[in-house]
């Protein structure tokens, strides 16, 4: 049976998979997300998350031979800044004063790497590609947004909302792909598996009752 391997320590990642039938292995990079980027120069935030994403995996990837290893990554890009992870809750409660009724892109970049027998080795052995959504925020009050804050869920995950949690009923709409602001595409997963000649089917071992 085909394996994947989840280069990430994002639960709202994992649980995606599951729910979608895929049960993963989690093997958690230690990459420097700073010096990579740092290395890579001004790059746009599209293709920032890639290279993040392409970092974690082939850090994972040398000790899980015989595994599909994925690496993903996540930024927010609010009129051309980038938004990670706020840095404490003052800096979380500021953006979200900034980003009410307005609108942001949540890009996701994803990378695959081909360790199954017989895949070979080298950038035919990978590939990844970035999944784009634009976010519509709720024009939140000030009580909801220090109360979301108080709860501590914006300042584990980038952009400093979720949409599959507390911060669901704070954003308005979406234009693409829901499973992209979660933080993991299956339709784009899918795309990179069928890629790999795996059809994402192979990986189910977690179906309904």
């Amino acid at each position: 049976m085909t394996t994947l391997v989840l280069a990430s320590a994002s639960p709202a990642r994992l649980a995606t998979l599951r729910a979608a039938g895929v049960e993963p292995r989690v093997a958690v990079s230690a990459v420097d997300e700073p010096a990579v980027l740092a290395a890579a120069g001004d790059v746009p935030p599209a293709e920032a998350v890639l290279l993040l994403a392409r970092a974690k995996a082939r850090d994972v990837a040398p000790a899980h031979a015989g595994s599909l290893v994925l690496g993903c990554d996540s930024m927010l890009e609010l009129d051309g800044e980038v938004l990670g992870k706020p840095a404490d809750a003052a800096e979380a409660v500021a953006r979200w004063r900034a980003m009410r009724g307005r609108s942001g892109r949540l890009h996701t970049g994803h990378w695959l790497v081909d360790r199954r027998d017989g895949a070979g080795a080298g950038p035919d052995a990978e590939a990844g590609a970035t999944s784009t959504t634009v976010v519509h925020f709720a024009d939140v009050t000030d009580a909801e947004v220090d109360a979301y804050v108080a709860t501590g869920e914006p300042l584990w995950v980038a952009g400093a909302f979720t949409i599959d949690g507390l911060g669901g009923p704070f954003v308005a709409g979406i234009e693409g792909d829901h499973h992209g602001v979660v933080g993991l595409s299956l339709p784009l997963l899918r795309t990179l598996l069928a890629d790999r000649g795996v059809p994402i089917t192979a990986l189910w071992t977690r179906l309904p009752a």
